[in-house]
């Protein structure tokens, strides 16, 4: 027996997500309550209790946070970036490369560095503006972006300790604009930008609700969004590409907006023209 959604009430919402949050493996993320709020409900309107519901949201939130591919010991590397600005450009550089390393989505681009954002910049122009979105460690690589600082930034994400690390970054790159704690599904961002960054996190989207993409991406206020997804497994021993061909093209099926396919070693970028 499913449950009415009547019953679902904000302040039913709000226990639930009080007892997910009071749980070792998330307090200290300090998730937004938008994203928990969201997932409660869904799920409670799927299952017959409120047990399985909450049995259903950690199964989804430990797909969402993710983490198996890693994260930085916050405190520490958030000592090692300011002493290494205090060091200079250099140190710094060598600071952020270090907090790719600890997270497998951004530690799998570090070979690509040096040739990456200028294959971008080259289809979508240099970017005046740039909207990062569930950009985990994806900031941190800033030194190889080539932007000035005066491009306004916005990065967005859902753990805490991660968006106040990366505001400690702009604050110590003088780089324009916020990390801003918030869930971009249910809230996606009002803020116009030249390009938005949605790097590996399509088909993790699509897990979590399926065809949720489509709405998300026409919400946007960009001319370009950039929709990279991994194309090999983490092992690198099954290539992906056509699958995420396929995900892509049954996301865009019927849509205007003209696409330039970008492959790189392990990862493959969709650099859709959207306005």
């Amino acid at each position: 027996m499913k449950i009415d959604p009547q019953f679902i009430t904000p302040e039913v919402l709000q226990q639930l997500a009080a007892e997910l949050r009071a749980s070792r493996k998330y307090r200290a993320l300090e998730l937004p309550d938008s994203i928990l709020h969201d997932l409660i409900a869904q799920e409670m309107v799927r299952h017959g209790s409120q047990k399985k519901a909450l049995d259903a949201v950690r199964d989804k939130l430990h797909n969402i946070v993710a983490p198996y591919l890693g994260d930085p010991d916050y405190g520490s590397a958030s000592k090692k970036l300011s002493a290494a600005q205090s060091a200079g450009t250099e140190s710094l550089r060598a600071a952020c490369l270090e907090v790719l390393t600890e997270h497998a989505s951004t530690r799998e681009r570090i070979s690509l560095l040096d040739h990456f954002y200028p294959r971008l910049w080259q289809v979508t122009g240099k970017p005046g503006s740039i909207l990062d979105l569930a950009c985990g460690l994806h900031p941190f690589g800033l030194p190889w972006m080539g932007l000035d600082t005066g491009v306004r930034y916005y990065a967005y994400d859902i753990h805490k300790p991660r968006v106040e690390l990366i505001n400690s970054l702009f604050q110590w790159t003088n780089q324009a604009g916020q990390a801003i704690h918030e869930d971009i599904l249910v809230n996606p961002p009002l803020i116009s930008a030249d390009v938005a960054l949605f790097f590996k996190e399509a088909h993790r989207f699509e897990q979590r609700r399926r065809g949720c993409n489509l709405p998300f991406w026409r919400s946007l206020k960009v001319r370009w969004l950039l929709v990279s997804l991994p194309s090999k497994n983490l092992s690198g021993k099954r290539n992906l590409i056509e699958r995420q061909r396929h995900l892509v093209t049954s996301i865009l099926a019927g849509q205007p907006w003209p696409v330039v396919e970008l492959v790189f070693d392990n990862e493959i970028v969709f650099c859709i023209q959207l306005h």
